[in-house]
């Protein structure tokens, strides 16, 4: 028995013949085709760029896109090959292999010998592959019969070969800042064929921001939230976008942060510095992106130590003990409580006054010592020497006695906190320790 047709069959033979709208992200409809166009990166690509007249003149050279997910390396890659007439070609290092590697050199040979130009091979993710993978593509970018562009999130200086690195240029791209990613999210809300605007939604005042604001910089990640929430809002009837459908439909802030890589070193150092600038709000808030990303405590517990240690000193010597305290109570306490502590010890931290007298003393002495200045120990000072006068037999539990065979000054002390009076105690028993005299 034959049906009677529907509506629903002609929508279903059209969905059939190609992808839905709304079965492609916005991020991925959104994508731009022109370096015009292309928004985030102004001292990369801007009009008075190097790589924008490069571009122009209908050159692209071999590169690194490097940088955190989301701030368009993609995109940009695309919009070279595009801007300069070449065949895109692309792989993904983390599924191919060493195969479908040579499968897409003579793909780009091929098309070499057809147009006369070098095709862009495109690498996802290159970090990913080994050493004899990256040196498959070597003679090839050498010699220019394509163009090379890889895209990695980690340092291409560690990740990368350094003997294909050398005929690369590394481009490096940042974070978009908020006023870059309101752009896209305003261009994605009024665009009617690749954006939502047939959606019929509107934004209130300050929503965009808001959704760039917790983005952490990327476009992928903003464009994601913009249409989850109006997807949203349009399902339930609605036509205002508000900044309460951004926090209820959408989760909290997209923090960057990777405990074993680059974000976790960058938001340490972050933290140290602000530390050592004895700045303690700035050190609190970095000390807050470690855990709410998961960084284990007692790195953070280790690197607090170092500090009280190298950076405070001796301008106030009780700041280990503060840092070892606060590590052994943070261990036995956990998360989520142990933030307390850690904060307690970052404040106090930032607060001290510093000295990396100790520091740059033992560093001195490990340079003399490996530059060949051995010295004998002194016979009074050997176990089974004589001569050797004990300091608390004599007033002031202090005597003049050689330490070492030839005097030497590693120690030079600072004059903040506690070490301004340990400076002027060693000045009464050392010749070296005051202005007017260097040996003793």
């Amino acid at each position: 028995m034959n049906r009677e047709r529907s509506l629903w069959d002609n929508q279903e033979e059209e969905a059939s013949k190609k992808p839905r709208k709304w079965e492609i992200p916005l991020a991925e409809r959104m994508r731009p085709e022109k370096l015009e166009d292309f928004v985030g990166q102004p001292r990369l690509t801007g009009p008075d760029s190097s790589l924008a007249k490069l571009l122009r003149s209908g050159k692209v050279p071999s590169c690194i896109l490097y940088g955190p997910p989301g701030v368009g390396k993609t995109t940009l890659a695309r919009i070279m090959a595009n801007e300069t007439g070449r065949e895109f070609l692309e792989v993904n290092a983390v599924t191919a292999n060493v195969a479908a590697l040579r499968g897409l050199v003579e793909d780009a040979l091929g098309l070499k010998r057809q147009t006369g130009l070098a095709a862009v091979a495109f690498v996802d993710e290159i970090y990913h592959f080994n050493r004899q993978q990256q040196n498959v593509l070597l003679p090839y970018v050498e010699r220019g019969d394509l163009v090379l562009m890889g895209t990695t999130t980690e340092n291409p200086w560690f990740e990368i070969n350094k003997t294909l690195l050398s005929r690369m240029v590394v481009l490096e791209l940042h974070p978009l800042d908020v006023d870059s990613l309101v752009q896209l999210l305003r261009r994605a809300l009024e665009d009617p064929e690749k954006g939502i605007a047939d959606l019929g939604i509107k934004a209130q005042d300050g929503v965009l921001e808001e959704i760039a604001r917790l983005s952490g910089g990327d476009a992928r990640q903003a464009l994601l939230r913009l249409e989850t929430a109006a997807l949203a809002v349009a399902a339930s009837g609605g036509s205002l976008l508000e900044t309460e459908h951004i926090r209820s439909r959408t989760h909290g802030a997209f923090l960057r942060y990777d405990r074993d890589q680059d974000e976790h070193y960058r938001i340490i150092s972050a933290m140290i510095k602000s530390l050592r600038g004895s700045d303690p709000d700035a050190a609190v808030y970095w000390l807050a992106r470690l855990i709410a990303g998961g960084e284990n405590i007692r790195f953070i517990a280790r690197r607090l130590l170092i500090f009280a240690a190298e950076d405070v000193g001796l301008a106030d010597p009780g700041a280990i003990n503060i840092a070892a305290s606060a590590a052994y109570a943070a261990d036995m306490v956990g998360l989520p409580e142990a933030r307390i502590i850690l904060s307690e010890a970052v404040i106090y931290l930032a607060s001290a006054p510093k000295s990396n007298s100790a520091y740059m003393a033992v560093d001195r002495a490990m340079k003399a010592i490996e530059g060949g200045d051995i010295q004998e120990i002194p016979p009074h000072l050997d176990p089974h020497g004589t001569g050797y006068k004990y300091p608390h037999d004599f007033p002031g539990h202090w005597i003049p006695q050689q330490y070492l065979k030839e005097s030497r000054r590693f120690y030079y002390p600072g004059t903040i906190g506690a070490e301004k009076n340990m400076a002027k105690r060693l000045a009464r028993f050392w010749r070296r320790f005051r202005q007017d005299g260097s040996t003793d």
